[in-house]
């Protein structure tokens, strides 16, 4: 069987941190989130790949080549245009060539042996959907069921007239027909050729299409940017401990840390695992790091600083004195000594975030602050929960950070309408 992965799209739901990076190479427990869905097929026997690309597809294809170092192979489409899933998927119909595969999204955090279990549960000549049983089925495409077969998708049904509590999670094992139904499939109301109306085609011209049941566990989009911090929990969770770096005599690490070829734990460190240091990172003396903590490539964290829970990525640094909680840090970011992201309201109620211009429950108590790339702050700054603050923004010290910053923003002790823009 083959795999078809689509990792077009630019996640602008996941701002700031999809500036400079597409959301399949973000970071979950020391790896790219893409890594996790190809160690997840080679679990279930699939080997042989497309991934369809098109927002910053270069780093993509430069990360992951034509799969041989993670034992796979790996061919490339490109889709030109934001045509839908429908038509991202017949980028892939040469490449198929008459055989069945899976349809899988690239955004998507799989739990070990879930991708297994679906293929092993298809039947020939049927489409197999993975479903998962949710609170809400408004928020996604529900299934109108007869037994385990769908009968019919109805895409974010109005709250009260779902047709069940049985949600389409995007995982699809698909007979080579599909082809002939996506080159019927017409354009949805937002002018896209959706897989989902293929569904319905299919159906409804008499292909048996049947649901697998996943467990809440299973299956994670990352859709948000705090929604990358549960992946990152959930990869961490399955972490063994490995050093391959230099930890010194007096430093202290508590359960599984992987300490990555090139990383530097100095003495007076304490580490509580699960937690990574990654390649070239270079932490301490005297500093805590707790457990959830994902670093990457060239990071620093010096003296007297903590981070709990919170993925920092390639080239950051926190050199002293900086408290880093619950948070998403991008590249190349600078953080003066003092910088406090706060993870926790006073009022101790859910962390609302703002994405897209709307204000979203989090759902989570603790959550501190998203930052994209080469941000910089000054000494003293503190931000608060769940700040946003975007790609080469500048933040002068001792300010006190209320509302998410924009992108190449300069912000001094000024009315926010003389915001400094470069």
């Amino acid at each position: 069987m083959k795999a078809v992965i689509l990792a077009a799209g630019k996640g602008t739901r996941l701002w700031p941190l999809t500036d400079n990076t597409p959301k399949p190479l973000l970071p979950v427990a020391g790896r790219p989130l893409l890594e996790w869905m190809i160690l997840r097929m080679r679990e279930a026997g699939v080997k042989d790949m497309m991934i369809v690309t098109n927002y910053l597809e270069e780093q993509i294809r430069a990360a992951f080549g034509d799969g041989s170092s993670r034992g796979v192979n790996i061919a490339y489409a490109h889709q030109a245009e934001m045509l839908g899933t429908a038509d991202a998927f017949k980028a892939a119909e040469e490449w198929i060539h008459g055989d069945t595969f899976l349809g899988l999204y690239g955004d998507h955090y799989l739990s070990e042996g879930a991708l297994r279990k679906v293929v092993e549960d298809h039947r020939e000549g049927e489409v197999t959907v993975a479903a998962l049983k949710v609170k809400d089925p408004s928020q996604y495409g529900a299934f109108a069921l007869d037994g385990d077969q769908v009968k019919r998708v109805v895409e974010k049904p109005p709250k009260g007239q779902e047709p069940s509590s049985y949600a389409n999670v995007g995982i699809y094992v698909f007979p080579p027909e599909v082809f002939k139904y996506i080159a019927g499939t017409p354009k949805s109301a937002r002018g896209e050729h959706e897989i989902t109306d293929t569904l319905q085609l299919m159906i409804d011209g008499g292909v048996t299409v049947r649901k697998h049941d996943l467990e809440e566990r299973d299956w994670l989009d990352i859709g948000l940017p705090w929604t990358l911090l549960e992946a990152n929990e959930r990869a961490m969770a399955g972490l063994e401990n490995k050093v391959e770096g230099t930890v010194e005599e007096g430093a202290h690490l508590h359960g599984p840390v992987w300490v990555r070829r090139g990383a530097r734990v100095r003495s007076g460190s304490y580490i509580e695992g699960p937690a990574v240091i990654g390649e070239d990172s270079d932490v301490g003396p005297n500093c805590y790091i707790r457990a959830g903590t994902c670093l990457g490539r060239g990071v620093r964290v010096g003296n007297a600083c903590e981070v709990k829970n919170s993925i920092i990525m390639d080239g950051t640094h926190a050199a002293h004195l900086s408290y880093i909680g619950d948070s998403v840090l991008g590249r190349n970011c600078n953080l003066g000594a003092g910088t406090i992201t706060a993870n926790l309201r006073f009022d101790k109620s859910n962390i609302e975030v703002m994405v897209k211009g709307e204000r979203l429950n989090s759902g989570r108590r603790k959550l501190g602050a998203i930052m994209g790339d080469n941000v910089q702050t000054g000494v003293n700054v503190s931000i608060h929960p769940g700040v946003m603050v975007g790609s080469d923004a500048w933040i002068a010290p001792g300010l006190i950070i209320q509302k998410d910053v924009p992108c190449k923003v300069i912000k001094f002790t000024l009315p926010e309408n003389k915001e400094k823009q470069r």
